[in-house]
């Protein structure tokens, strides 16, 4: 299962503060910035094994013995660091801020020990080769501001290494300087992809908080729609049932026992219809008793229904009377997946199941049913549904991805079709 890192924790470490306040946007800049610290990982542990053969294939004439050692030590950290990277990632920020530094410092240590040598010796000719790798890592960090302070130490770093070089490999002062002005090219190449990275990912989380934005404001008018629906009927069709059968209660002494009776059947039918469409659009058992309350009363409502399948709930993972940020989101999706078992599924039972957990909220829908087409698969399916106007599944899933959460369909091992909403929400 794919790690996440604490937003919070890592807020400071990264450095994405004009998103602080918006933890799903944040979450996305967090994400590009770990996939950048591992293209470091790979960056650095490909340096290492540089380090490591170049003091090992062709030893330098003065401290031989520290530089192996070193290099070897400098290999045991990169390790060290992949293995944080993979195991540890609450402390890879941390590790990001630690690594340049010492990447720098090495082979500055080196090229410096190796150029003491009064033989000649290409070693440290090699070694300050590797400095070119120091920028290329640095940009990828998301930090102009730590990516100049690198680049522009390890240019400096540089034209001394080779300078101080240059008496142990022979070469003439014009191909050191030529050498230094392409690792300075290099160096400022990398601070403007630094910022052009970072720039990128801003006005990715930029789009990606309006998008949230405006869903949320399609969300709200999705329900104030539902609700105004709701009370017309309730207000209105309801109210002329009810009123209905109480005409009909008066007549009974006149009229034909027979005709009556199914005229109020028919209109007790009516009246538990209209209730259950009320429930459905606008249910104040969600704002009353919470969502483990609700999905039982929405599970009662479509069993009630003639045809329909039989349907459980399980909420033991979810704490009684808990309300969370997503609470609505949750109840819409369940009820949106249920109508879609009772079209198309052909089931006779259907589970659902919420979970709250760390922060995170989870529902699981299993049904029985006849599963998803064999020869088309689910991405191909909901554009088919959407282009025959069946929006509905397709819209809740922009929600929930909206929320920064997922929606996944697949078939059951034993059957019939599962359903999985994950989705970070917050208590209220």
């Amino acid at each position: 299962m794919r790690t996440r890192l604490d937003i919070d924790g890592a807020a400071g470490h990264l450095g994405f503060p004009e998103f602080a306040d918006e933890p799903r946007i944040h979450g996305i800049l967090i994400d590009h910035a770990i996939r950048g610290i591992r293209v470091q990982v790979v960056l650095r542990l490909f340096l290492s094994l540089f380090v490591l053969l170049a003091v090992s294939l062709d030893p330098p004439a003065h401290a031989a013995a520290f530089s192996v050692v070193t290099a070897a030590l400098y290999a045991v950290w990169c390790i060290g660091g992949a293995v944080v990277v993979v195991r540890r990632p609450a402390m890879m920020a941390r590790y990001a801020w630690v690594a340049l530094p010492i990447d720098l410092l090495l082979l500055t240590a080196l090229a410096v020990v190796a150029s003491q040598s009064d033989e000649i010796s290409w070693t440290t000719d090699v070694l300050i080769s590797g400095f070119v790798l120091v920028p290329m890592i640095a940009a990828i960090a998301l930090q102009p501001t730590v990516c100049a302070v690198v680049v522009v130490a390890t240019a400096l770093v540089y034209a001394v290494s080779s300078a101080l070089a240059r008496s142990s490999n022979g070469e003439p002062w014009s191909v050191v300087v030529l050498r230094i002005l392409v690792v300075t090219a290099l160096a400022i190449g990398a601070i403007l992809l630094s910022r052009l990275q970072r720039s990128r990912v801003t006005t990715i989380g930029s789009l990606a908080a309006e998008r949230a934005r405006l869903l949320d404001a399609t969300m709200e008018i999705e329900e104030r729609e539902r609700r105004d629906l709701a009370d017309n009927l309730h207000d209105g069709a309801l109210q002329y049932v009810l009123a209905a059968r109480q005409e009909l209660a008066t007549l009974r002494a006149s009229a034909d026992p027979v005709t009556l009776d199914r005229v109020d059947g028919a209109l007790r039918d009516a009246a538990q219809l209209l209730r259950s469409t009320l429930s459905e659009l606008h249910p104040a058992v969600l704002e009353q008793s919470g969502l483990s309350v609700a999905l039982t009363d929405l599970a009662s409502s479509f069993g009630s229904r003639a045809g329909a399948p039989t349907v459980s709930v399980d909420t033991a993972g979810w704490p009684p009377g808990l309300r969370t940020s997503v609470d609505p989101l949750i109840f819409a999706t369940a009820r949106e997946l249920l109508t879609n078992v009772a079209k198309h599924a052909s089931a006779t039972t259907v589970e659902v199941t919420a979970e709250f957990d760390d922060g995170r909220a989870r529902l699981v829908v299993v049904d029985d049913g006849v599963g998803l087409p064999a020869d088309v698969d689910v991405e191909e399916l909901m554009r088919q549904r959407q282009a025959k106007g069946h929006i509905g599944l397709a819209s809740r899933r922009v929600r929930i991805e909206g929320a920064g959460g997922t929606m996944s369909l697949a078939d059951h091992p034993r059957g019939g079709t599962v359903a999985i909403v994950d989705v970070p929400a917050r208590e209220q």
